[in-house]
């Protein structure tokens, strides 16, 4: 890896293009060097879980919205949405399948300076992918591209800091990989990736307070706004430059301003992009954050029975990293998170709400965890109001630590009895982590996708997808069209503008 220093520059310094970070992940995107084996079987891996957590949001209200925006766009040879028959414009395609990718908080992550979704960056380049009759080889390597940027940014550059959604890296990501799908010269991917940051940077306020539909829409944005920017790319269109160095770009004003330095790591010419391999999935439906204290908590619960009792227990303290205390634990100071009328979208950002769930239940669900009767049972809400965080700097030490053996996620959880006793248990990852007790490989993403799949799609029609999916290099672009799972029925959208 070649590590890239990365400031603003005053407009009378002179930053060479080739110097700028937009040039170099360009660079990048068209470096025709092979995917290395391991990697490719995670990409597979990955379209797969994305497909899981899609269809199981079909029905969901901004799945559904979204799904209908495309439908209003037929185009010819166009991208296929998941869950019904047609070709839609690839902009649209990926918009949709980006809000039902990301609806169910359930599909993988990866955490750093910043916290990112890279399977994000799969409806974009697919639909491109499918609208431009590309081959399933090809769709790996802008894949590979797409995971390999996005993570060396979240690995470099915070922004949630500053309050920026962290959207604003996969932008770039997925022009980068859509550019490397299509094999376009670095001066094209440039300007596609400088567009495609500056149409994609928003507020984090999206995940604050009583949470918003938009949540699961704002990545599916960015990926829009990559097909779009990769469009007006290669018609010869420019965009804002130094888009993230200049004086009055990325850095100067919406992140450390003009005192920020960054190092951000990047292959080097003719170095394998492996980054997918750092990222990791969920085996439940919730803030990644919060997998491994759902995995705590039914152990717990199950280990202790009496603690489901809301009466036999005095508090329940989570010590846990920044980023857990702050964004979904008490730290917060969000009322929305103890709220038990609160929607589905706050809750599964309410580590207090999940961790009591998993303690009572010994289970969680990806539906029946979050439906308005189980948050609003009485001994329910009773023990979820006895449960804070705080920070503990060792946690948060782990959180941010690039070392993979030590990398944490987890927390301490303390548990004071009403009679006064103590019970103490940490967890570091989620069991379905790759250093965790049970890591997720190929029969638990084929299981997941059947589980989720179960009453939506037929036995037929989950055999036809998966067969498809686990042959995705040697797909000809005719099957890769065909790379989408259709559902038996699907609710009607509702009219809108188009």
């Amino acid at each position: 890896m070649i590590d890239l220093e990365v400031r603003t520059y005053r407009s009378d310094e002179l930053l060479p293009r080739e110097e700028q970070l937009a040039w170099r992940i360009a660079e990048i995107a068209a470096d025709p060097v092979a995917v290395d084996d391991d990697v490719t079987e995670m990409i597979i891996n990955r379209v797969i879980d994305n497909a899981s957590v899609a269809v199981a949001s079909l029905g969901r209200a901004p799945v559904v919205a979204a799904r209908g925006q495309a439908q209003v766009h037929p185009y010819s040879p166009g991208s296929t949405v998941f869950g019904v028959a047609g070709r839609y414009s690839p902009e649209w395609a990926a918009y949709a399948n980006g809000v039902a990718v990301r609806e169910l908080d359930y599909h993988d992550t990866f955490l750093a300076a910043e916290y990112s979704h890279p399977g994000d960056n799969i409806p974009p380049i697919l639909a491109v992918a499918q609208h431009a009759g590309r081959d399933g080889a090809a769709l790996v390597r802008g894949i590979a591209t797409g995971y390999e940027v996005q993570v060396d940014l979240v690995k470099a550059i915070s922004l949630h800091k500053h309050k920026i959604d962290h959207v604003a890296h996969l932008g770039p990501s997925a022009a980068a990989g859509i550019g490397t799908l299509l094999g376009l010269d670095p001066t094209v991917i440039y300007q596609a990736i400088g567009q495609a940051l500056h149409t994609t940077t928003a507020t984090r306020q999206s995940r604050k307070g009583e949470i918003s539909t938009w949540k699961a829409s704002a990545p599916a944005f960015a990926g829009k706004m990559a097909v779009e920017a990769v469009d007006r790319a290669i018609r010869g269109q420019t965009s804002p430059s130094p888009i993230w160095e200049g004086e009055d770009g990325v850095i100067a004003w919406l992140l450390d301003g003009p005192e920020g330095r960054y190092t951000v790591p990047l292959p080097g010419p003719g170095e394998s992009k492996r980054a997918i391999l750092d990222s990791y999935t969920k085996e439940h439906s919730a803030e990644y954050q919060a997998q491994a204290l759902i995995d705590l908590g039914r152990r717990l619960g199950t280990e202790h029975p009496e603690l489901r009792d809301p009466a036999a227990v005095e508090s329940i303290l989570i010590a846990t990293s920044h980023h857990t205390h702050y964004v979904i634990g008490s730290g917060a100071n969000d009322p929305q998170k103890y709220d038990p009328t609160a929607s589905r979208e706050t809750l599964d950002h309410s580590i207090p709400y999940i961790f009591t769930v998993a303690l009572q239940d010994g289970a969680w669900h990806h539906v029946d965890s979050y439906a308005p009767e189980r948050a609003q049972r009485p001994d329910t809400v009773e023990l979820w109001r006895k449960v804070t965080t705080v920070e503990d700097p060792e946690w948060t030490r782990r959180y941010h630590s690039i070392d993979i053996a030590e990398k944490a996620f987890g927390g301490r959880v303390e548990i004071t009895l009403a009679d006064g006793s103590r019970i103490v248990e940490e967890i570091a990852v989620a069991d379905a982590h790759p250093l965790g007790a049970r890591p997720f490989g190929r029969d638990d993403y084929v299981q997941k996708f059947r589980t989720l799949a179960y009453g939506v799609l037929s036995a037929a029609e989950v055999d036809r997808f998966l067969d498809l999916a686990v042959r995705l290099p040697e797909l000809t672009p005719g099957e890769l069209g065909e790379l989408n799972p259709i559902a038996d029925r699907v609710p009607e959208a509702p009219k809108g503008l188009f």
